[in-house]
């Protein structure tokens, strides 16, 4: 039987696991929202190391392989989202694999109309995959994203421990919280400083030479273009999506 998580419950993980978002869609009106379910990958400090250990529907898969998004399905019961994580071969560095849903709507998760709820399976049997836990997933009004749980480190092994924090401020928001910054528009470029005044010449001074003019067909020499900046630096996360 599967065991129901409570926030705050752990369970004990196996060496591979597979976290599965399910959902059910109701609504197949066009712009009906959908979910997303990310991994994080964090050290000891509680960040990522790089913009490599966010795993989301723009970067599908952690360079290593060891964290992967599968593909979307759909069946009957409604929608799922699944993310795999091959806990036992992780570099050491990584000690929590943050588990987030997040939906693309304005107005939050439709939480009475698709339950959503996060599933946790045994990964490591071969094609079969056991389910180990499911966490009802409880965002509150106007929160879009959520952290489900996390994968943590023990000595003895894995863990998962369940949380529910939720976020107003959607994937950007959750995601600044361990490191990762969205790309916004450039800064606006400097304001030139006035040239400084130059004093008037004395009386007796002879006028300054006048540069001669550059013979046909030479070209200027280039000029700095006040208005340019540089691209945004920084992972492209919005408003991208598959």
């Amino acid at each position: 039987m599967t065991r129901a998580l409570d926030k705050g419950a752990t369970i004990h993980l196996p060496d591979a696991v597979r976290a599965v978002l399910r959902w059910a869609r109701t609504d197949t009106a066009a712009g009906a929202p959908g979910l997303d379910l990310s991994a994080l990958l964090l050290d000891a400090e509680g960040r990522v190391r790089s913009e490599g250990d966010f795993v989301f529907y723009n970067q599908p898969r952690h360079p290593t392989g060891l964290v992967r998004k599968l593909a979307k399905r759909q069946d009957p019961a409604g929608e799922r989202d699944t993310v795999h994580v091959d806990l036992a071969r992780l570099d050491a560095e990584v000690t929590r694999v943050v588990l987030a849903a997040s939906v693309d709507g304005a107005d939050g998760f439709p939480v009475a109309q698709s339950a959503p709820r996060l599933l946790l399976r045994d990964a490591t049997g071969g094609p079969g995959v056991s389910a180990l836990a499911v966490l009802p997933l409880r965002p509150a009004a106007g929160e879009t994203a959520v952290v489900c749980g996390e994968c943590v480190r023990r000595d003895e092994g894995w863990e998962f421990r369940a949380v529910g924090q939720g976020y107003a401020g959607g994937l950007v928001a959750l995601a600044a919280d361990f490191g990762i910054r969205a790309a916004g528009a450039p800064a606006a470029p400097p304001r030139p400083a006035a040239p400084p005044a130059v004093p008037a010449p004395p009386p007796d001074a002879e006028p300054p030479a006048v540069p001669e003019a550059a013979p046909a067909g030479a070209l200027a020499a280039p000029q700095p273009d006040p208005g340019f900046t540089l691209p945004p630096q920084g992972p492209q996360f919005l408003p991208t999506r598959p």
